[in-house]
């Protein structure tokens, strides 16, 4: 399993990025990225600290560690510069906090995420077909997640990605070491939202995909 949009106490979680690497190995997970929520205050700190740690990690432990961000609640108009300045400081895995349903993220965040130089636009709640083409077109992967909340628009993610052809990838999102779920539990994930089992084994792919554009 690879899961490619995780928190630590960088930002939000309740774990060190050691903690959280290793507890993700036990839980049968071969990479994770730690993607933790940025602004233009923080990026540039937590990135260069998340780095460090991930240089030390791949060293020692047997998990593949990506450094990452998710820059999360700005104003769209400031995303752009902010996805091509984490990627000039060395991100592997950009991260875009979409428009959830459950949170009140700034009207516009899925377009100007998806036009800017992001990998994954995460939990883009009701997302148009308009930008589910725009992501095809630019080879952003959409999110279905499975946080609680954020998972309630999953099936319309998942329909709008099947018809135009966009690609999809599951992530946990995790911010404790019980939201690392098992594959059986992120099977139902993408069950739940529509997936044939064909196509759930497609999007497990499409992280692996991913994984080796930015290793």
């Amino acid at each position: 399993m690879i899961d490619l949009h995780t928190h630590s106490v960088l930002s939000d979680g309740g774990l060190l990025p050691a903690e959280l690497a290793r507890r993700a190995y036990v839980a049968g997970y071969k990479a994770v990225a730690i993607t933790d929520h940025v602004d233009s205050g923080n990026l540039a700190l937590v990135l260069a600290q998340l780095i460090k740690v991930s240089k030390d990690l791949n060293k020692y432990m047997r998990i593949k560690v990506l450094p990452g961000v998710e820059i999360t609640h700005v104003p769209p108009q400031q995303i752009p510069e902010l996805a091509d300045l984490a990627r000039k400081l060395g991100a592997k895995i950009i991260v875009v906090h979409g428009e959830s349903p459950v949170e009140p993220v700034i009207p516009g965040t899925n377009l100007a995420g998806l036009e800017s130089d992001l990998d994954i636009l995460a939990h883009p709640g009701l997302i148009t077909e308009k930008e589910v083409k725009l992501a095809r077109r630019r080879g952003t992967y959409l999110e279905l997640s499975a946080r609680r909340g954020h998972s309630l628009t999953n099936g319309h993610v998942a329909k709008l990605a099947r018809k135009v052809g966009a690609k999809l990838v599951i992530n946990t999102d995790a911010h404790s070491p019980s939201d690392l779920f098992t594959k059986d539990i992120l099977r139902k994930v993408g069950l739940g939202a529509g997936l044939s089992e064909r196509e759930f084994k497609d999007v497990l792919g499409n992280s692996s995909e991913l994984l080796r554009k930015r290793r």
